[in-house]
């Protein structure tokens, strides 16, 4: 097969059709040269009418696999439209940060056991994969929490002149 020949017979073709059922420019080049990039990976072979239809399926196929996403993601965005948060206040983000530079500093200063779980527990993780992850049994993940919490609670105070009362 000659891909260059082929190219230059069925590319037009196949990026006006493109064009006509996307309606735009950019997206229907995309396709046809998509479509191209996978009769080469794939090394389809066949006749040239043959495989001038297979792109012409393939274009379709992607035209429709992306209405759909993009359908999708538009009914996403209508259940649950995203909007801008109000800005930040300059002072509050570099409060903001120095609090999170606070808590850093005593994460990094307990052990890898502690650090490791308040992290995981953070992020949502079970027990069974807190226990998991630094290897001891599921039922003492709920103790060792509580330990790790203490001592990162009395090293938060202690360094930032916190009472506890």
């Amino acid at each position: 097969m000659d891909l260059e020949l082929l190219f230059n017979e069925a590319y037009p073709g196949l990026f006006r059709y493109c064009h006509r059922l996307t309606g735009d420019r950019d997206v229907a080049e995309d396709v046809a040269q998509e479509a191209f990039v996978r009769l080469w990976y794939r090394r389809v072979s066949g006749e040239p009418q043959a495989l001038r239809s297979w792109l012409f399926k393939v274009a379709t196929h992607l035209i429709r696999d992306q209405a759909r996403a993009t359908a999708n993601r538009q009914r996403l965005l209508e259940a649950n439209p995203v909007r801008p948060a109000a800005a930040e206040m300059p002072d509050a983000a570099a409060e903001r940060a120095e609090a999170a530079e606070r808590v850093r500093e005593v994460l990094d200063g307990l052990d890898v056991r502690d650090r490791i779980l308040l992290l995981m527990r953070e992020e949502g993780f079970s027990y069974r994969e807190m226990a998991e992850a630094v290897d001891v049994a599921p039922a003492s993940v709920g103790t060792l929490l509580a330990r790790a919490l203490s001592r990162f609670s009395q090293e938060y105070n202690q360094r930032h002149d916190v009472d506890d009362s």
